[in-house]
């Protein structure tokens, strides 16, 4: 007879392998569909296709290629880092409406693209994505430093707070400086609503690694979290060394969430939203919850940039409008069913 654990085991190697291939289906279609109507035989063309002297063939080349291609890489790798991201930073600080903001890295990323603009008149994201990326990492390390000094030294609680004293500053930085610069202002308008559209496997391919490298130190740390969720005494008591995994954890956070803001502007709600749905499939261990959190991400990211698409052509919505507009309710359906489980 299979024991409980056996069948659990079963049931979300399963549900992982399911949530995979959804995630592979959501791909496809995002390679298939945009504002121009392709048929099948065209978008492999233009996938694999060499060159074609015929001008049609070349343009769809350019379209599935520069386009589309680039768009869905980053929504999988952007998803996946957030939904990592996400449901880490709630084990880490036991706070089941954490978010990856907490750390401070969208304002800090926003901050500094606004900066980057004003003072040197960047206007190319592959330029100002590493200035992002470099406010993104400062801001983290930041909020980090803040909360590992004085009484509240590595509590949580002191974590959460210096997040939010840390994000309230650096936004009314951030907004002061757009006021005073209109080209910052428009940047940061089409910046800050988290878009897939436009960007280029230019700033794709050099904030990869960083999700990389993200990625293996989230999944190093994972069963330091399940004894991290039974409290700091108990952890101790089992021989973690809680001062390395959540310098190495909050670490890892900052390079994938820094990454992914950095090249597409803040995503809101997604990290919240699919760690609550990780937890529900996958239970509260952690082994698994992230690794569902990270596909979840991707499959809603790539659904939204999808559906954003399609709804209001020839013109599309951001995803991050429709993730947040997705994200929200399902944020109040949580609050009032009660639903918040401890991280």
């Amino acid at each position: 007879m299979p024991t409980a654990a056996a069948a659990a085991r079963r049931r979300r190697i399963t549900g992982l392998v399911a949530v995979a291939a959804l995630l592979l289906v959501a791909a496809v279609v995002s390679v298939a569909v945009g504002a121009r109507a392709l048929s099948p035989a065209e978008v492999w063309h233009g996938l694999f296709a060499g060159p074609d002297p015929d001008q049609r063939a070349t343009e769809i080349r350019l379209i599935v290629r520069t386009v589309r291609l680039p768009r869905t890489v980053l929504a999988v790798l952007a998803g996946i880092a957030l939904g990592v991201g996400g449901a880490l930073i709630q084990g880490f600080t036991r706070n089941p409406i954490a978010d990856t903001g907490l750390l401070g890295v969208n304002t800090g990323a926003s901050f500094a693209v606004v900066s980057a603009i004003s003072l040197f008149g960047l206007t190319d994201p592959a330029q100002y994505v590493w200035f992002a990326f470099l406010g993104a990492g400062l801001a983290g390390a930041v909020v980090f430093g803040l909360s590992s000094i004085g009484r509240g030294a590595g509590n949580p609680l002191t974590l959460a707070l210096a997040g939010q004293g840390v994000a309230v500053f650096l936004a009314a930085m951030t907004t002061a400086i757009a006021l005073s610069d209109k080209t910052a202002l428009n940047a940061l308008r089409f910046w800050n609503t988290g878009s897939l559209a436009g960007v280029p496997f230019r700033v794709v391919w050099p904030v990869t690694p960083f999700i990389v490298v993200g990625l293996v130190m989230a999944l190093a740390v994972l069963p330091s979290v399940n004894l991290l969720n039974l409290g700091d005494d108990v952890a101790r008591g089992l021989g973690v060394n809680i001062t390395l995994i959540r310098t190495v954890g909050i670490v890892a956070i900052t390079l994938m969430a820094g990454a992914a803001t950095a090249a597409c502007g803040p995503i809101a709600f997604l990290g919240l939203m699919v760690a609550h749905v990780a937890r529900y499939l996958a239970g509260p261990d952690y082994r698994w919850l992230v690794p569902y959190a990270g596909l979840l991400g991707a499959v809603v990211l790539l659904v939204c940039d999808i559906v954003g698409r399609v709804v209001v052509r020839p013109g599309e919505l951001d995803a991050g409008v429709l993730v947040a507009l997705l994200g929200a309710p399902f944020f109040a359906v949580l609050v009032w069913r009660g639903k918040f489980r401890s991280a």
